[in-house]
């Protein structure tokens, strides 16, 4: 078994996406260049030139005759105040002369990763060209991107071209040259030192935010660090007791399936000594330094009671309720311009209910978020999982080794991937210990057109299975059903396209290969007994203790519980992909007027809270409208 390739374990595709995302088509890459380019910095400056000529006079001939027919242009807030992807020369000349702003591109050969060279630009190497790194001007502000050449015949093209928003004109961030003096010398009657004007700050006695951010994980964190960088007074609120407890909680072996490069926070990486996979609460503690040390304002042990909206005069009102140290309630009232949520990846837990759980004899929890850990006293009692993704796995090998008989109920077939096969293939070259700056691997990343990203990741995907063999192998032996995601694109489409339905393997297929973790595949729960499960097919399954690891619904089914159903229901779709392959609704315009959704792993959070920060301050400027 141990020699089978993927294929010859005829893994299926799944299909499945969150209700009405797209499931986008595989992009096509030209051939390869006829020959590589003579001179790649002159080539590129030639084509630069004639398109910067070609969109100042708004030419939209010239413009197409500078892309292949299936060109694409990829755009974060460079030509308009959304998320674009365009597909085609003749779209992308209707785009560029269509835009009210002008754009004024220049190369940027500021390191050898970046300046003008002939090489793979499919970052697979099998597809050869000319690549380099771009600075972008507009009407607005300045901001980077990728461009990426072919050849039609003789004559060298643009392939793909992406432009991302970095700063706004008159607006920049506040760090580096712009960094705060941090003290005013001379003689001050009533001087406050830094201290006092924190203490001041934090409390808002006579202030409001700007912002209302619901959730202090990442998604409020690094949101709230972008919009303090761009002078914006920005309120987190969360429920717990400290920040990070949302990871303290969690179950007690959990820990990053993603690598360090991967995860940094903005504007303060992780320490060089910090380790390759970290611990739940080795980032709680992080999470909470970030705070102190970027002086972001945070209210814990605080509910958020009432939301209304006023669109004449475009601010909410907001009722918070915060529970002091001496157990007081200090309710206040605050008529922020926007709020984000920030609550997670995902909404509401996805909490079964079946007939009987309330007779189970053992001890059942309704999710995996409730899980503490397995019992060592508990040896040898039977433990079921109902779940089979990495909440579920990570749960399922936390019995096995305080030596519970585990058994694992997958409903449908996971998306294995090895973290060795994600560090060492899907993330090589960009993020690992010796790669480009974590700003350049992100551009170079989210400069992708989704269509090609897919097709890239169907040959990432092979790749990753074929290292990955002998435990697939093992898998299919053990009766674990595997899949390789949406069109055979594995994991991370998986991830864009329906938000779950994978495995980053972490020692757990070992185990399930092994028989230490049996499987009950495809049969529905129909009853909890008092000492187990009853399925669809009639047959029962002993347990002691059952968990449901069954994930997370929508993020938009949370903002209906927070902001009920007036608000809920004009807001758009959350996850998946929209027909232009970008992200629906999350870091933009949500539907709602002041409403922003914000969420996703470390590295998203990273690449996409400077774009709703500058969306947010662009408003708030008027440089922006809604």
């Amino acid at each position: 078994m141990g020699s089978h390739g993927p294929d010859q374990l005829n893994i299926p595709s799944r299909e499945r996406v969150e209700p009405g995302s797209y499931n986008i088509p595989l992009g096509k890459f030209p051939e390869t260049a006829i020959k590589a380019a003579d001179n790649p910095d002159q080539l590129a400056t030639e084509i630069i030139d004639r398109l910067n000529k070609a969109s100042d006079q708004k030419d939209s001939s010239a413009i197409a005759q500078l892309f292949l027919p299936d060109g694409y242009w990829r755009d974060h807030l460079c030509l308009s105040w959304d998320f674009r992807t365009v597909k085609g020369n003749d779209a992308i000349a209707k785009l560029i002369t269509g835009c009210s702003s002008s754009i004024k591109i220049e190369i940027d050969r500021s390191s050898t990763f970046k300046a003008p060279h002939n090489g793979p630009i499919d970052a697979l190497g099998d597809v050869h060209g000319v690549e380099f790194f771009i600075k972008v001007t507009t009407g607005v502000g300045k901001g980077h991107g990728v461009a990426r050449l072919s050849q039609e015949g003789n004559e060298w093209k643009i392939f793909t071209l992406s432009t991302t928003l970095l700063e706004l004109t008159g607006h920049e961030e506040k760090t580096n040259g712009c960094r705060p003096l941090g003290v005013k010398h001379g003689v001050q009657q009533g001087r406050q030192n830094w201290q006092d004007r924190r203490i001041a700050e934090q409390e808002y006695k006579d202030k409001e935010p700007a912002v209302l951010i619901i959730g202090a994980g990442q998604g409020g964190l690094t949101a709230a660090a972008r919009l303090k960088m761009l002078g914006l007074d920005a309120l987190i609120i969360d429920q717990e007791e400290r920040v990070g407890d949302n990871w303290r909680r969690r179950y007690h072996q959990l820990v990053l399936h993603d690598p360090v490069w991967y995860d940094h926070l903005p504007y303060m990486s992780f320490p060089a000594n910090w380790p390759v996979f970290t611990p739940k609460d080795k980032l709680a503690e992080f999470f909470e330094s970030y705070v102190k040390l970027m002086e972001l304002n945070v209210w814990t042990r605080t509910d958020l009671k009432s939301a209304s909206y006023d669109e004449r005069q475009k601010q909410w009102t907001i009722v918070v309720e915060r529970q002091l140290a001496d157990g007081a309630v200090d309710s206040r009232t605050f008529h922020p311009h926007h709020i984000i949520q920030a609550t997670g990846h995902s909404g509401k837990k996805n909490m079964p209910e079946f007939k009987g759980m309330d007779t189970f004899q053992g001890d059942l929890l309704c999710h995996s978020s409730e899980f503490q850990g397995a019992k060592p006293e508990s040896r040898g009692k039977k433990a079921v999982v109902v779940g089979s993704c990495n909440s579920g796995h990570d749960i399922a090998q936390d019995f096995v080794e305080k030596g519970y008989d585990v058994t694992m109920v997958q409903r449908s077939s996971t998306c294995v991937v090895s973290s060795d096969s994600i560090v060492n293939i899907g993330l090589a070259g960009l993020y690992e210990e010796n790669g480009p700056l974590t700003d350049d691997a992100d551009a170079y990343l989210w400069s992708i057109p989704p269509e090609l990203f897919k097709t890239q990741q169907v040959k990432i995907t092979e790749k990753m299975n074929k290292n990955d063999a002998n435990t697939l192998a093992g898998l299919a032996k053990a009766g674990f059903m595997v899949d390789k995601g949406p069109m055979d694109a594995g994991l991370l489409m998986k991830y864009l396209q329906r938000g779950g339905g994978y495995y980053i393997d972490v020692g757990g297929s070992q185990l399930i290969a092994d028989g230490k973790i049996k499987i009950k595949h495809g049969q529905e729960i129909t009853e909890v007994l008092p000492h187990g499960l009853r399925f669809a097919d009639g047959t029962e399954l002993q347990a002691d203790e059952i968990v449901f690891a069954t994930g997370y619904q929508n993020m938009r089914s949370q903002a209906r519980v927070i902001f009920g159903d007036e608000i809920a229901d004009r807001l758009g779709d959350v996850w998946g992909l929209d027909a232009e392959g970008e992200i629906r609704t999350m870091w933009r315009r949500s539907g709602y007027p002041g409403f922003w959704f914000m969420g996703g792993n470390l590295a998203m959070c990273r690449y996409y809270s400077r774009l709703l920060a500058l969306q947010i301050k662009a408003l708030e400027e008027r440089i922006a409208s809604y």
